[in-house]
């Protein structure tokens, strides 16, 4: 198993010093999510030969590995000219991947079309049928690319994508049936992908390459008021969080133990946002906290 940082709340730092931070806090591996000078939300990657060359030394100079990278682009927009600009792109951070020797990619099924374009297109522009059939066709072009090159996708249902819950994003994968494409487990999605964390962790064992840990607050209990939105009935708010473990509801002996049973061997990484203003402390106790619970329940 790999135990991973994602460094989201360290991204002021240059690339060298996000290295140089991730090993001080006890971490041998990077998650590297979005970044404006690596990876960027929507657009071409900035990842040029220069920094690639950089952020590799970096890595070699402090013995930390690059576990994953994780792509954003709009792959299951209904609108054509986005998701063909969303394959370019995603083809350009995949020849970022082959440089960069990482072998994991993780992404998010997708919230289709841009807020943008959305707007104004009818109520049957970007529906889940839709964005869903958008993705298949991006996964017709990419899936050979990535069994070409040898790395693996691993993909999660997220909080507003087509695909909220864990089954139906399980039923797309073994589907889709490439041994280059995964499922990843986010831990602070759980109370949207089902009511029975241990089940769910054991079904998606097969095809489970890739876990996030983080707490959250079970956004369904107390009569669905654990939160309260305005109005009331808003139903398009999608609210988690990304927590301490410890600060919210997730049962993590539960969770570790099953991950133990399942023989879970995967990229495992932490993945709090919530605590920029003491990142450091938050990101020392995580590894602390995981590591316990790993000792505790692997065999």
């Amino acid at each position: 198993m790999k135990l991973a940082l994602d460094p989201y709340m360290h991204r002021h730092l240059s690339l060298p010093a996000l290295v140089q931070k991730t090993a001080e806090l006890g971490y041998d591996q990077i998650e590297l999510s979005p970044r404006a000078d690596f990876l960027d939300w929507w657009v071409m990657p900035r990842a040029h030969s220069g920094r690639i060359a950089e952020f590799k030394r970096a890595l070699r100079e402090h013995g930390v590995g690059l576990a994953t990278l994780q792509p954003m682009y709009r792959w299951a927009s209904p609108v054509e000219d986005e998701r063909q600009w969303a394959l370019k792109c995603w083809k350009k951070a995949i020849e970022v991947a082959v440089e960069m020797d990482c072998r994991l990619m993780i992404s998010e099924f997708g919230r289709g079309a841009s807020p943008e374009r959305s707007v104004g297109q009818g109520a049957g522009a970007n529906t889940r049928e839709m964005c869903e059939a958008a993705w298949w066709r991006s996964m017709e072009e990419l899936v050979p690319i990535f069994e070409r090159e040898g790395i693996t996708l691993s993909v999660e249902p997220h909080p507003e994508d087509w695909v909220e819950t864990l089954a139906p994003a399980l039923d797309i994968v073994r589907v889709l049936g490439s041994a280059n494409v995964k499922l990843s487990y986010i831990a602070p999605h759980t109370f949207y992908y089902g009511d029975d964390m241990a089940a769910m962790l054991r079904e998606a064992a097969p095809v489970l390459a890739h876990v996030r840990v983080a707490d959250t607050f079970n956004h369904k209990a107390s009569s669905q008021l654990r939160y309260i939105v305005n109005p009331p009935g808003s139903s398009h708010i999608r609210v988690h969080q990304h927590l301490d473990i410890g600060q919210g509801e997730i049962d993590w002996e539960v969770f570790f133990a099953t991950l133990a049973d399942i023989g879970f061997d995967g990229v495992l990484s932490s993945c709090v946002f919530a605590w920029e203003e003491r990142a450091d402390e938050s990101s020392r106790f995580m590894r602390q906290e995981i590591q316990r619970y790993l000792d505790k329940y692997q065999r």
